[in-house]
């Protein structure tokens, strides 16, 4: 179990030593972009590095829609920055479940990863294992609630799909934190990484906005065992300024 935090992308070797983390987390592109991802000027450090590497692909990625100007350049970039998050070791590429808009049939958006994992299984698969991470808002999203993520797993599971916790969006889902990690195991058989983050709102707000372990609106407590359920690496996505805390206190409570 490491811990570890997502950093700025133009230096992730010197902000995981500024943090003392053992895991790192960062885009190799614009977040809110469609362009694929360059070369990343520090890979030769971070394949020495005693590191463990994910990369989280654009916000933009919506792998679920039935727009086509949407979905198929979302399949490319999941390509893209799955091949770019292997040049640079990375364990894995975490992307959104996305979702479909009012008025679609959820069964299709879902039906849409089913053929992305399909075709990529007829390819010789993914570079990296695909992380799906669950949200926190929308009423048509794949992975807010675990009824849908039931069913998107029913779809992708047999691909090898990974997946990423993510605790304030649980929380804001409205999502109980305490037994999550059973009934996520429960539906995926597996948790890949924790998204390790309070929340800035009150649970079941739908709202994304995470905030550092002692601000939060999250019991410490019960993110720490989230933590020690899941068994799996670790990372907060907290405002910089709080992160080396976070983990400091995260070690601390875990007795590493």
């Amino acid at each position: 179990m490491r811990i570890g935090a997502h950093v700025r992308d133009d230096d992730p070797v010197g902000a995981a030593a500024a943090r003392d983390a053992e895991v790192v987390q960062f885009f190799l592109a614009d977040p809110q972009g469609w362009k694929a991802p360059a070369p990343h000027p520090q890979t030769d450090e971070l394949l020495a590095a005693d590191l463990d590497v994910f990369v989280h692909a654009p916000y933009l990625v919506n792998v679920a829609s039935l727009n086509n100007r949407i979905r198929i350049p979302s399949r490319k970039m999941v390509l893209q920055h799955a091949d770019g998050a292997a040049k640079v070791g990375a364990k894995g590429l975490i992307v959104h479940g996305g979702h479909v808009t009012k008025g679609e049939d959820p069964a299709d958006g879902i039906a849409n990863w089913r053929k992305m994992f399909e075709r990529q299984a007829r390819d010789g698969g993914f570079a990296v294992p695909i992380l799906i991470e669950n949200t926190a808002g929308g009423d048509n999203a794949m992975a807010r609630t675990f009824d849908m993520l039931a069913r998107l797993w029913d779809a992708v599971g047999e691909f090898g799909a990974g997946f990423c916790l993510d605790t304030c969006h649980a929380f804001a889902s409205g999502e109980d934190l305490v037994g999550i990690v059973d009934r996520v195991k429960a539906i995926t058989g597996r948790i890949d990484l924790v998204h390790l983050n309070s929340s800035r709102d009150e649970f079941g707000s739908a709202r994304d906005r995470h905030a550092n372990i002692a601000s939060g609106t999250i019991d410490p407590e019960q993110l720490v065992a989230v933590v020690a359920a899941a068994d799996a690496p670790a990372l907060v996505e907290t405002p910089d300024e709080g992160q080396a805390a976070d983990i400091a206190f995260l070690r601390e409570h875990l007795g590493r």
